[in-house]
């Protein structure tokens, strides 16, 4: 296939990559900042999230130049159209990872992402609400990505000073995320079982509650029954997700794989959150065991995505 017609195929979905990484290096400072160590590897997982994103984002944009009507396909599109707060999530995420490496570059980062989130977060919903041709077959966990991303907010808002937009962000993202769950569920239960290539989607279920888990502690100033209610409903679905490794083993690689890493980035982050708050020990055991999953699982991706970008099989038409 041409590179121009590679272009025209060149994914939305393929931003997930960016909040993956995103997300390891969030993992690696808490991991660092916990156990009060500097393996000096804050610049460079930030550095490679940053240029990963840069890379992505030129190509979406050549993408949005030379063949605009793909793009406003995957605007209308009943599951692209979730992927595309990957975007505006992926540079809230750089701006919290830039946080205390660059302070003076996170903050202008975070407030695109933020702009750009609201933005995204209106057309969805509005196609949402507007829509003709969404069906109960359409409906899967990437549904949460637009709620997932205003809980990502206050992580490095608060720490900003924007203490109201943190908690407004805050209340959009909890209130999308119980009215999704239900959706979903139903979806899940009551109608054909989820494709193949959309499986690992079902990964996504543990971020809404393990971000929002993070973000409300900072916002509350510690850990209340609130905060014990979110963090238990991370690790139930991260336990779930785990008992379901058998069959995502078998599918093929699909770009969608990369669901699993930001939501097991957030339940490790999380978890670490936990230990520092209750000096449970178990806390910390179980938070080191998922930080080195986390860096294999992230390994495995990367791999992975290069071997499918070198046998071409990365910006196919579906």
């Amino acid at each position: 296939m041409e590179e121009q017609q590679r272009l025209e195929f060149f994914p939305v979905t393929i931003f997930s990559i960016v909040m993956g990484l995103s997300g390891l290096a969030l993992a690696w400072q808490k991991a660092q900042h916990v156990l009060d160590l500097n393996l000096g590897l804050n610049f460079p997982l930030a550095g490679l999230s940053v240029g990963i994103f840069v890379i992505l984002a030129v190509f979406y944009i050549t993408k949005l130049v030379k063949h605009p009507n793909a793009v406003k396909a995957e605007l209308k599109h009943p599951v692209k159209l979730s992927f595309f707060p990957a975007i505006s999530i992926s540079l809230i995420l750089l701006g919290t990872v830039l946080l205390n490496i660059m302070p003076d570059l996170a903050k202008p980062v975070w407030w695109a992402g933020v702009v750009l989130q609201f933005i995204l977060l209106l057309y969805v919903f509005s196609s949402w609400v507007n829509h003709e041709h969404f069906e109960t077959a359409h409906v899967n966990p990437s549904w949460f990505i637009p709620a997932v991303g205003n809980v990502v907010v206050p992580i490095a808002g608060f720490s900003f000073g924007y203490v109201e937009l943190s908690w407004f962000f805050f209340s959009i993202g909890i209130l999308f995320w119980i009215v999704l769950l239900t959706i979903v569920f139903n979806r899940i239960l009551f109608h054909n079982p989820i494709p193949p290539k959309l499986l690992p989607t079902m990964a996504i279920l543990i971020a809404p509650p393990a971000v929002g888990f993070v973000a409300y502690t900072k916002m509350a100033g510690g850990l209340d029954h609130f905060g014990h209610f979110m963090y238990g409903a991370a690790l139930f679905f991260t336990v779930f997700i785990a008992t379901q490794i058998p069959k995502f083993v078998k599918l093929p690689f699909f770009l969608s794989w990369w669901a699993y890493s930001f939501p097991f980035a957030s339940v490790t982050i999380a978890t670490f959150i936990m230990f520092e708050q209750t000096k449970v020990i178990e806390y910390l055991y179980g938070a080191q065991f998922m930080l080195v999953v986390l860096s294999l699982l992230l390994a495995l991706l990367s791999f992975k995505t290069i071997m499918a970008v070198i046998h071409g099989k990365i910006c196919l038409p579906d």
